[in-house]
């Protein structure tokens, strides 16, 4: 995979062309032996073709707006782009009207010189970390092909298009884990912002209280230029922190239950590494990460919001949901308006209690998932796994989502081993802070 500042030198000095750029990633796409089919839902190579033109003609005017300008930039399934039909990964609104304007990320994309490129395959509504589709096939993980293991989810197209070199940066969605799940299985990076930093509007919605826009990309650098863009701030190479007495605080409770051999040795092996650089590893109890399954107990937010939104869509086509996904919006029916308001009112005090034990140090440190991606087929086979597989892919990461905060994956692998996350949080507004220390810590792991 080639960075964003790699790809920006090389058309900056004629080694290449944003349209040679475009030409060979639609060649992987298009490839019948590659995961094109399954990545993306919908790919017009004649409009990436016509943008990555259109970049080179400014290109030799002079005008290049941003660092992103004439890059491949693959698009969720669930924003709308002008002229395109938001499917959000589903047969359900296959067939639904094109969108008349582009969501406010997509015309910052387009502002800042991106070339976008198809719509990438999701779980259908968004509603799993594991990425599987039976509408339009799973894209496989990169990692063992020959065994066939799942891409996470919801954002698996987008994880894999960048893997794969089919885009440089995949603009997904993060409502309990979508960027960081496909990330870390995927051996990439994966952000989730501060919630209110990116607008949401014409995005087709999942949770309104813990939906999120992010970006998986090569680098700790490209997720970060390209959150710049998306948030419409200036698009600047974060500055590495210093590592030497960093406060890193590690959570007891929850996120170090039941990790395999391959997350819990890396994750040893990071810890290691930052404390003999000089980094303070800190232990703390954080008891209140357990308290998150009984906040949820009434019906959970995230059911309670998505039965909301879909419940005239199930009345209508509620047999061609895929079932899985079905089952999970409708644990949010027998819920009360009590229940909601009540969870909303105990989610806000747990904010405000974590926040205080989290606040003295510069970055909560875990695994992003507690496993490496598995085998796709027996998920297929049995729902009783995929639930419960489900609920530990998504278990680390839905923590941060519901504490509004912000969250960095970065991989923490040895080259050529099965992929596995770190995870750096922060609290709301530290997003900066997070970026920072992330490329520190990526330089770090990367020697």
């Amino acid at each position: 995979m080639k960075t964003i500042s790699e790809l920006s030198q090389a058309l900056a000095s004629g080694a290449t062309t944003s349209e040679a750029l475009a030409e060979a990633l639609l060649a992987r796409a298009n490839d019948p032996a590659g995961e094109g089919k399954r990545v993306f839902i919908a790919l017009d190579s004649q409009k990436v073709l016509a943008q990555a033109r259109a970049s080179d003609t400014l290109r030799k005017a002079g005008i290049v707006p941003s660092p992103l300008a004439g890059l491949p930039v693959s698009v969720k399934d669930l924003f709308d782009v002008a002229g395109e039909t938001t499917s959000a990964g589903s047969v359900v609104l296959r067939d639904a009207t094109p969108a008349k304007v582009d969501a406010p990320t997509i015309a910052r994309l387009r502002a800042a010189g991106a070339v976008l490129v198809g719509r990438t395959n999701l779980t259908e509504f968004a509603y799993s970390g594991i990425g599987i589709n039976p509408h339009y096939d799973t894209p496989r993980n990169p990692y063992d092909r020959a065994t066939g293991r799942i891409p996470g989810g919801s954002s698996a197209g987008g994880a894999v298009s960048v893997a794969d070199t089919m885009a440089v940066i995949g603009l997904g969605t993060d409502t309990g884990g979508s960027t960081r799940i496909p990330a870390a299985l995927c051996g990439i990076v994966g952000y989730k912002p501060t919630q209110s930093r990116i607008p949401r509007d014409n995005v087709f919605p999942l949770s309104y209280s813990l939906d999120s826009i992010g970006p998986m990309g090569p680098s700790v650098a490209c997720v970060a230029l390209c959150d710049a863009v998306l948030a419409g701030e200036v698009p600047v190479v974060p500055q590495a922190a210093t590592l030497a007495g960093l406060r890193i605080a590690v959570p007891q409770a929850v996120v170090l239950d039941d990790l395999d051999n391959h997350v819990a040795g890396d994750f040893s092996r990071a810890l290691q590494q930052l404390s003999a650089a000089g980094a303070r590893i800190i232990e703390i109890p954080m008891a209140q990460f357990g308290e998150m399954a009984e906040i949820n107990r009434p019906g959970g937010l995230s059911p309670m919001e998505a039965y909301y939104i879909h419940k005239p869509l199930l009345d209508r086509a509620g047999d061609q949901y895929d079932q899985r996904v079905r089952v999970r919006i409708q644990g949010g029916a027998k819920a009360t308006v009590v229940d909601y308001l009540w969870t909303l009112d105990q989610r806000k005090s747990w904010i405000a209690r974590v926040s205080r034990e989290a606040a003295p140090f510069d970055v909560l440190l875990m695994p992003t998932v507690p496993c490496i991606a598995p085998p796709l087929a027996p998920l297929l086979a049995d729902d009783e796994l995929f639930k419960r597989t489900n609920f530990r892919m998504l278990r680390n990461t839905s923590l941060i989502n519901f504490l509004d905060g912000c969250a960095l994956s970065l991989p923490m692998h040895a080259p050529g081993a099965a992929p596995t996350g770190l995870m750096l949080c922060g609290l709301h507004g530290q997003d900066a802070r997070i970026f920072a220390i992330g490329a520190a810590v990526e330089a770090l792991l990367k020697r």
